[in-house]
């Protein structure tokens, strides 16, 4: 049996497929993200780059294949992770 196929859940995000130095990775977050442009093309993304990119362009809108943990550690990301507590 051999050990070549991967499990097709897992993919690495697009963000950490662009790397240019496999050693340093701006990645944040193992939770994975998609995103979806105006287009239908998605993204896959780290919790890090979806929320600068959720930021920065309005016209993306989260894909139901991101999971509720996925989204809360993207709103972590946004707005600080201070949950609302005073």
């Amino acid at each position: 049996m051999s050990t070549a196929h991967h499990s097709r859940k897992f993919r690495l995000p697009d963000c950490e497929l662009r790397q240019r130095d496999a050693q340093v990775s701006t990645c944040d977050g193992r939770e994975q993200i998609v995103l979806v442009g105006l287009d239908g093309a998605e993204q896959h993304l780290c919790p890090a780059h979806a929320a600068a990119l959720w930021l920065t362009d309005p016209t993306l809108r989260f894909s139901a294949k991101t999971r509720p943990e996925g989204f809360s550690a993207v709103m972590g990301q946004a707005f600080g992770r201070g949950g609302g507590r005073r």
